[in-house]
């Protein structure tokens, strides 16, 4: 039994009685319930016990009544319940003072009501309660087991463990490192005492009682699980749940370590990342750390891949994008064969690809739209955008493949270029030009296009939609036809027309080139 005298008094017919002194001690636990009206009973008292008497024994001598309260206090009993009206028709007063100044539970019983219908009601719902408790953790068992045999990433790992459980958990490292933390204290109050017992035992944090589990891995301790639960007192039927969790905490630990592991290193690079960036750091301390996690940073030519979410995105979705591009990127079977570090920084996720693999950089755009298809749903608005850089070859290059993706990122929304995946090359003619003057733009596209702009509207806009997808999907005729739902053999026709309108040849470079500036500034001049 593990309910308070406060509950016990809630409880028919014990509800009829009254608590007539030592209210403060009204939270005392009661686990068990004895009958005295014998002299030598008060030799066999024990904590928690609930003390029922009719007074019979000290119904003459009120100091006795004093003296077995001390005794009951002593052995921290939970109160003393006394029945009125068959010897005593009220308590004395020397008695509910004694009992006041120990805080000690002093409760009148009606005379009308049986001892064995208070130890009945009292039973009946620890009974219930207890029913409840059992109930309670066969459901957390199951559910416990069936996360188990599917676990999840290491964030939703511990957060799905908290729900299952209920109560506040906190994981710690076998140095004393604070992997996960859903309890209110910090790290130094939760390590009060380091380093701990290899044995799972009841403890306290502050005031606050906790329950330590040891997490071991071929009898080797990993770490420990902590948890908080509600009433400490009562869930003793509960405890094997808590070993239970320990050891699948422990199962996966070395997944979880190598987690923890690699998002530290990422938000450590992270921060030395961002100051070369601003240029408060060197590209030297940065290879350095890597070098020294065993990070292979830059091993060749790369390129920076920069994912942005749109800063009108909430806090948890953009987190969400992130992760998961992040994981796609380690874990798709096409891209995690390839080397690719990540760096958290404040502008989104800044990836370095290294493109001297086989097939790593000739069609990374295409590769990355299609592993990523599932993230990036760009018929659907994404909020999110990857930006490429040109191929970099030295270290301190870096900074200009960052630069490059920010100015990607940009041009893009000025050219309304609406693809997820975007290379520096797609926009690099109109940063070359973005400084030239809108007069001049205008004026180099009338004089490049202006034979076929004089035609009829709704003619010249076919022709020109054809002609800058032709120039977009890099001079091939089956691309342009397939961006555009329509036959080859209709866009060749309408290119040979332009063609002749503006007396270009698609085999000049030059004239392929004039044609792309062209429309580059048609981009630029729109409204933003």
């Amino acid at each position: 039994m593990n309910i308070t005298v406060e509950q016990v008094l809630s409880i028919y017919p014990l509800s009829e009685g009254k608590l007539v002194a030592g209210q403060s001690g009204a939270s005392r636990l009661v686990k068990s319930v004895k009958v005295m009206d014998t002299p030598d009973i008060a030799d066999w008292f024990r904590e928690g016990e609930m003390v029922f008497t009719t007074a019979y024994l000290m119904k003459d001598v009120p100091y006795d009544a004093i003296s077995l309260l001390r005794k009951l206090n002593q052995c921290r009993s939970a109160g003393l319940g006394i029945k009125i009206g068959r010897f005593w028709d009220k308590v004395p007063e020397p008695i509910l003072e004694e009992a006041n100044r120990l805080d000690f539970p002093l409760i009148e019983l009606p005379y009308e009501c049986f001892f064995s219908d208070q130890m009945n009601g009292m039973f009946h719902i620890e009974m219930q309660y207890h029913t409840q408790i059992l109930h309670s953790v066969l459901d957390k068992q199951m559910r416990l087991m069936q996360f188990a045999l599917r676990p999840d990433r290491i964030d939703h790992f511990f957060q799905k463990l908290l729900g299952i459980l209920g109560y506040p958990i906190a994981v710690v490292g076998s140095r004393g490192q604070v992997i996960f933390n859903a309890t209110s204290f910090g790290a130094s109050q939760l390590l009060h005492g380091w380093t701990w017992e290899k044995e799972a035992q009841w403890a306290f944090v502050e005031e606050s009682r906790c329950f330590r589990v040891p997490l071991k891995e071929h009898d080797e301790c990993i770490g420990y699980m902590v948890i908080f639960p509600e009433n400490p007192h009562r869930v003793k039927v509960e405890e094997e749940l808590f070993l239970q969790t320990a050891e699948i905490i422990s199962y996966h630990m070395g997944v979880i370590l190598n987690e923890y592991r690699n998002h530290a290193a990422q938000n450590d690079l992270g921060l030395l990342l961002s100051r070369y960036l601003r240029g408060s750091g060197t590209i030297e301390a940065l290879t350095e750390e890597a070098a020294r996690r065993g990070i292979p940073l830059f091993q060749g030519a790369y390129r920076g891949l920069l994912s942005i979410i749109s800063p009108d995105t909430g806090y948890r979705e953009k987190d969400s994008l992130l992760r998961n591009i992040r994981e796609e990127m380690q874990y798709h079977p096409e891209l995690k064969e390839m080397a690719v570090i990540h760096f958290s920084i404040q502008e989104g996720l800044f990836s370095v690809f290294l493109v001297d693999a086989p097939g790593a950089d000739g069609k990374l755009n295409d590769l990355l739209r299609t592993c990523l298809r599932g993230v990036l749903q760009e018929d659907s608005g994404t909020p999110l955008r990857i930006c490429v850089s040109n191929k970099k070859n030295r270290p301190d290059q870096l900074r200009d493949a960052y630069n490059e993706c920010l100015e990607t990122s940009r041009l893009a929304d000025r050219l309304g270029i609406r693809e997820a995946v975007v290379q520096f090359g797609a926009v690099e003619l109109a940063y070359l030009f973005q400084h030239v003057p809108r007069e001049h733009m205008q004026t180099y596209v009338n004089e490049v296009l202006e034979m076929l702009l004089k035609k009829d509207p709704e003619y010249s806009q076919e022709m020109l939609r054809t002609l800058e997808a032709f120039i977009e999907n890099d001079g091939q005729v089956n691309e342009t036809a397939k961006q555009m739902l329509i036959h080859r053999n209709t866009v060749a026709y309408r290119l040979e027309k332009v063609g002749e309108l503006l007396e270009v040849d698609y085999k000049k470079i030059n004239d392929l080139l004039r044609l792309k500036l062209a429309f580059t500034f048609r981009q630029m001049l729109k409204p933003m």
